[in-house]
């Protein structure tokens, strides 16, 4: 009677208890689908039927009849020799429709991008997406073929070398640096989703959200970042030195070493407390200066006395010169700078110097 009654099949459906299974084929066997069987396509669910590998007809979610008239290419196809309610054999394939959120992805290999502050760099990511199938007949004939059951994994490392090899494109045309990448990453989440579903469309599959939950750099970049921010948190590196070596003679005071070694310790200890309070309090003031600056340079000048060099002289030396009167207004002079030699009266600088020579004396 069993046999009897699995002649042919009454009721098509798929109650589905697993959560990755994308395309599930409906077990017939050998059995016969009878004319006026029901089709029970849920929600989330497309049903496709195929005839001798070639696909007929695909249901929306909802429950069919199936006569002849929502079997049109299917009864095209078969040609109903022996009428039209007679038993058909077809294979029924149940695609899930969902969003597959358990997806995971994540760079093998570092990624080299190019950044404005550190130059060349190589960033690790990872993060998660979610797939959906959009067009069924063009998942089962690019992807799934006969397979009976096709799950997430059979299509999951295909996903995920797509989306390393487009990863590095976009973090590179994002024009971001590597220091504002976390404040980008769900804008670019966004153009990488938009890019993918592009290029899956010929297979069917959309990716409607795409994360990115991490980019890291190498060991090495994080340890001077890690430097970088630690020189900003101290902020005045000098008043930072003198505490650091006040704590430093402070522990050594501390530290038990005979008498001597104590009082020694004991006194730097103190001085350099003392010091660091100095210097806290005048941390707003420059400090006062123990000795003169340096004096400023003078120019070294030349004089040209009887087709002789002579020099070189400050402008000390020109006064006295002068007051010798050995130096006059017509007297060649020269310094780095001029072009040649020129009159001390043609030199502006000179002004103040020959400003002391006495004017001639009157005839006798």
């Amino acid at each position: 009677m069993d046999k009897l009654r699995g002649e042919f099949v009454d009721i098509v459906e798929w109650l589905d208890d697993s959560r990755d299974t994308i395309v599930w084929r409906f077990p017939r066997y050998q059995n016969e689908i009878k004319m006026g069987a029901r089709l029970i396509v849920r929600e989330s669910q497309t049903a496709v039927f195929v005839n001798e590998g070639q696909i007929a007809d695909t249901f929306a979610p909802g429950t069919y009849t199936l006569e002849t008239r929502n079997l049109p290419i299917l009864s095209t196809l078969k040609g109903w020799k022996f009428g039209f309610n007679s038993p058909f054999k077809a294979e029924v394939y149940f695609v899930n429709t969902r969003q597959f959120t358990d997806m995971k992805w994540g760079t093998q290999n570092p990624v080299i991008l190019r950044d404005a502050e550190f130059g060349v760099v190589r960033v690790r990511a990872f993060g998660a997406y979610a797939a959906r199938v959009v067009d069924a007949q063009k998942l089962l004939r690019e992807l799934v073929g006969t397979d009976p059951q096709f799950r997430t994994e059979e299509v999951q490392e295909y996903l995920r070398q797509l989306i390393v090899g487009r990863l590095g494109g976009a973090l590179a045309t994002a024009g971001v640096p590597l220091l504002d990448l976390a404040a980008h990453q769900d804008a670019i989440g966004r153009r990488l989703a938009a890019v993918l579903t592009e290029e899956l469309a010929d297979v069917g599959i959309a990716i409607p959200k795409f994360v990115i939950e991490n980019v890291s750099a190498p060991p090495e970049v994080e340890r001077a970042l890690d430097k970088r921010t630690s020189m900003g948190a101290v902020g005045d590196l000098d008043r930072f030195t003198r505490y650091q070596a006040a704590t430093a003679l402070e522990e050594a005071a501390k530290n038990p070493g005979g008498g001597a070694g104590t009082g020694i310790g004991l006194g730097m200890g103190m001085a350099a407390g003392q010091q660091l309070a100095r210097g806290m309090a005048g941390a707003g003031t420059p400090p006062a200066a123990t000795e003169p600056p340096p004096l400023p340079n003078q120019s070294q000048w030349y004089v040209g006395v009887a087709g002789q060099r002579q020099g070189p002289f400050d402008l000390g030396g020109l006064a006295e010169r002068v007051a010798a009167g050995t130096l006059g207004p017509d007297t060649l002079v020269w310094r780095s700078g001029l072009a040649q030699w020129q009159p001390a009266s043609q030199v502006p600088e000179l002004a103040s110097v020959l400003a002391t020579v006495p004017p001639p004396l009157p005839p006798q």
